[in-house]
């Protein structure tokens, strides 16, 4: 097993026990910080790198935009995940996480710096259980439409916070309940992601995702790349708003996320979906192992 990798800001490489967040840090006391989580696996150097890094930057950009984030520069977050993959050994796929938090409350309130770090470990056996044998779900309520988040900025809407407490909730209460997943549903009955993946669906010859623009929905980097070279698979690809009926009658449901990669949906509520011939095909595209 790889042992975890630890990258300060302004400090390098430090050992993965090293203390790095101060009891008054925002990010601890109120998830007031942005992250971005990145598969790791060996690239054409063949040395471990940050796989779609940047579509992970912009994203986080993007984010701490929203939130009003003094973000470092793309060119200083990309020399910090690079480190921290350059720990890595090759040949053994993982996960990089980069941290940015608004820093400590005394230092925040003057403008002082941010806390930024970067960590790599092993992924997990449940993520690669859930890749290889697909995952039954739940739809639960968020409790607001569909559309709520679009002219509420201050919701947050496609933005990778920490603020992470109702997306833990949802799968506590999957576990309890006897199920792996959820799909998040609108109160309108649309079904929207899922606490940690975005929702792709087949009908016919055409890959689906939600409308992040419409929506709010965190807009998956994963499923961004995949819908993007479905003309290379013989497909077409689209946006759409979808109900939770509609999608057991596809022609097949999966969940994309930057670890687990492609995970399909063989459940929704206790109604099977059969498998699809499609997800060996689409997995061997995005690169994942099973």
């Amino acid at each position: 097993m790889a042992e975890p990798v630890l990258v300060v800001l302004g400090r390098g490489v430090v050992p993965a026990d090293t203390p790095v967040l101060r009891a008054d840090d925002l990010g601890v006391l109120r998830g007031d910080g942005i992250f971005e989580t990145m598969h790791v696996r060996d690239g054409a150097d063949g040395r471990p790198h940050p796989w779609l890094l940047d579509e992970h930057l912009a994203r986080m950009v993007r984010s701490a935009a929203r939130m009003d984030l003094a973000l470092p520069e793309a060119a200083v977050l990309r020399e910090l995940a690079e480190l921290a993959c350059a720990q890595w050994p090759a040949g053994t796929e993982g996960a990089v996480r980069l941290v940015c938090t608004r820093g400590t409350e005394s230092q925040a309130a003057v403008g002082g710096p941010v806390t930024c770090f970067a960590t790599v470990n092993p992924v997990g056996p449940a993520s690669l259980a859930a890749r290889r044998d697909g995952v039954a779900v739940a739809a639960l309520t968020l409790g607001f439409p569909a559309a709520a988040r679009t002219p509420a900025p201050w919701l947050l809407g496609g933005v990778k916070s920490l603020s992470y407490a109702v997306n833990m909730a949802s799968l506590r209460w999957a576990a309890a309940n006897g199920v792996d997943d959820v799909l998040w549903v609108s109160e309108d009955g649309f079904a929207l992601e899922a606490p940690t993946a975005t929702l792709v669906w087949l009908e016919g010859d055409t890959l689906y995702t939600v409308p992040a623009a419409q929506t709010g929905i965190l807009p998956g980097t994963t499923a961004a790349y995949l819908l993007a070279a479905a003309g290379e698979l013989g497909l077409s690809a689209a946006e759409r708003m979808v109900t939770p009926t509609e999608l057991r009658g596809g022609d097949g449901v999966w969940l994309l996320s930057s670890i687990r990669g492609i995970t399909e949906i063989r459940s929704i509520d206790g109604a099977v979906l059969p498998p699809s011939a499609l997800t060996g095909k689409l997995r061997a595209h995005l690169g994942f192992l099973v």
